[in-house]
């Protein structure tokens, strides 16, 4: 396999979208996600357009073994991982008190533990080799709190601080770390997540996630610390929510995340 990407959460939505991307470049893929029958799918559909080899592992992230298992089977094979794109997440909606314990772990399973064990899994080759390239998809969630959505928000604060720390750590390394912070992207995540009915759908429009797995992919080529799919957010996350007040911009935050009255 030659300059091969290992995604996760590619069955569906940014992570889909990526697999095409890196597919019609002409480069080999491991894909990774809960539903074999979608990445199969997936797989033929890549092999027979693009001339190129897909590997699928039907793995559960919120298992704590799996990151281990998914580096063993890569390893067996003797395929070299080059890009790795931590793709895998999701959210939920409610009050922290009222929601099960275990969504909530499992969470934290998938968006962190599984992309931090990942990422330390697969370094140690990418430093040795003087290559590689790493895309963590975040949110533009990360850069503030999210009553209603609080251990979601929580959870991509730590991927965009946990990457652009190691960013920082292996820029003589010949590896590069990119944080991917997309806002809300028109997939299957909207509705999983809770948000499909939340007020925040009427102030912000779904991207297209297309347009967006593009945007995140040629700036993990080009080494970018931070990521965006748009400028607008660019520009407000960097420099306008620091100067509102803590208390108003939680408010703001948990008024654009309540559910959206419906009228009879």
């Amino acid at each position: 396999m030659k300059h091969v990407a290992l995604i996760t959460g590619a069955s569906s939505g940014i992570g889909k979208e990526l697999a095409l991307i890196h597919a019609k470049k002409g480069k080999d893929l491991v894909l990774v996600a809960r539903r074999k029958n979608r990445l199969q799918k997936l797989q033929h559909e890549l092999q027979e357009k693009y001339n190129v080899e897909v590997i699928v592992l039907d793995k559960d992230l919120s298992v704590p073994a799996s990151p281990v298992e998914i580096f063993e089977e890569t390893e067996s094979r003797g395929i070299k991982v080059e890009y790795l794109i931590n793709n895998a997440g999701f959210a939920g909606f409610g009050y922290v008190h009222e929601r099960p314990l275990k969504d909530d772990l499992d969470m934290v399973n998938v968006n962190i533990t599984a992309l931090m064990l990942l990422t330390k899994l697969y370094l140690p080759g990418m430093i040795a080799r003087g290559r590689g390239k790493i895309l963590n998809v975040s949110s533009s969630a990360s850069f503030l709190p999210g009553p209603l959505q609080a251990t979601y928000y929580a959870t991509k604060a730590f991927v965009t601080s946990f990457s652009q720390a190691i960013a920082e750590e292996l820029k003589d390394k010949g590896v590069t770390v990119t944080a991917f912070c997309p806002g809300i992207v028109d997939t299957e995540f909207v509705e999983s997540s809770g948000m499909g009915t939340a007020n925040i759908m009427k102030f912000q429009h779904a991207a297209n996630p297309v347009k967006t797995a593009m945007i995140g992919y040629n700036d993990m080529l080009q080494g970018k610390l931070l990521s965006f799919d748009s400028s607008l957010m660019k520009f407000s996350l960097r420099w306008i929510i620091h100067f509102i007040p803590r208390r108003l911009l939680l408010n703001l935050s948990r008024k654009v995340m309540e559910k959206r009255k419906t009228v009879h």
